[in-house]
């Protein structure tokens, strides 16, 4: 399982990586998409919105289930990933880049220090799944 170095990571398997003015880019862990199983559907907020750390900000539909997304920090949703709309295999094909979901102003970076880091989420994730 890939969990890539420098971003952050929450407990409902969310990650966002820090980008240039205070931005961040969302998406779900490569063990989120793995444990949902082909995703056919994702519903995500207009460009705009404000979201609260810990608001549900979309969902994603796969084969299996319907799932909330979590946003990991408050925020105004600045772009939304387009592509998944006619493509939502992105997440399954490539969580940490193409399939990435949104992206926003951080109202209040020191949010992210409450985020794990790619070590903490490892533990997090293996303790979760019982190994």
């Amino acid at each position: 399982m890939t969990i890539p170095e420098g971003l952050r990571y929450t407990r409902e398997h969310e990650w966002i990586r820090v980008l240039e003015e205070g931005r961040g880019r969302v998406g779900i862990t490569h063990h989120a998409q793995d444990e949902l199983g082909d995703v056919v559907f994702v519903e995500l907020p207009r460009t705009g919105d404000e979201l609260g750390g810990d608001d549900v900000f979309g969902t994603v539909e796969s084969v299996k289930a319907v799932s909330d997304l979590y946003s990991p920090v408050s925020g105004r949703v600045t772009e939304v990933n387009e592509s998944l709309e006619e493509q939502p295999e992105l997440v399954n094909d490539d969580p940490y880049g193409e399939g990435w979901m949104i992206q926003v102003e951080l109202s209040d970076p020191a949010e992210l220090d409450g985020l794990m880091s790619a070590q903490e989420y490892a533990s997090y994730v293996s303790e979760e799944s019982g190994h």
